[in-house]
């Protein structure tokens, strides 16, 4: 099959790109940004999927962002793709800052700041007791999810509809410039061979 690998990569391999790709972050981020502009759609679209998808990151969805991204993209009339791409704002970098983030804004939101610490996020503590550890960190950690989901839904839309807007206007305006040049060569092309011959 075209574009397929010729050695299938081995799920250590996978997880390996997942954490570290091998092209580099900048490759890997130019690509992501290169894909996303091509996507076909208009400016909205396409920046109210992302954002639907980066925003959904900022939930303790954890393993069902990519679907709830583009449930919430299909909702709202976004692009579905683009919704998966944006799911990439939550990743193995990401997502210890987004939850201890959420977790604190949450506690401050319940009032509760300062009864839990930095221990609460204690792994032994959790596989100790998982019944009565998780639910102090999951309230807050919901709560405290939801302002983060808007606040970066908002952040990510409005610059991305403009950067995706340009970039159409650019394209368009390439591709017009293109069949003019196009047009003009088969406009001289076509003068030159009705014009008479003199011998």
């Amino acid at each position: 099959m075209l574009f397929r690998r010729r050695h299938k990569r081995h799920i250590f391999q996978h997880l390996r790109e997942m954490l570290w790709p091998t092209a580099g972050w900048a490759r890997t981020a130019s690509y992501v940004g290169h894909r996303l502009r091509r996507l076909p759609g208009s400016p909205y679209s396409i920046a109210a999927g992302f954002a639907c998808g980066a925003a959904i990151s900022f939930t303790p969805l954890l393993g069902a962002h990519l679907v709830a991204g583009m449930l919430m993209a299909w909702l709202i009339g976004a692009n579905m793709i683009a919704a998966g791409i944006g799911t990439v704002v939550g990743n193995p970098w990401t997502f210890p800052l987004i939850w201890y983030w959420n977790y604190r804004l949450g506690a401050i939101m319940l009032g509760i700041d300062g009864e839990l610490g930095v221990d609460a996020f204690s792994i032994a503590k959790i596989l100790d007791d998982p019944a009565n550890q998780l639910g102090p960190i999951l309230i807050p950690l919901t709560v405290g999810s939801i302002p983060s989901f808007v606040i970066s839904w908002i952040g990510f839309y409005f610059p991305l509809r403009g950067i995706v807007e340009g970039y159409q206007v650019q394209r368009r305006r390439r591709l017009a410039r293109r069949a003019r040049e196009r047009q003009d060569v088969a406009d001289r092309v076509s003068k030159e061979n009705h014009e008479p011959r003199t011998s």
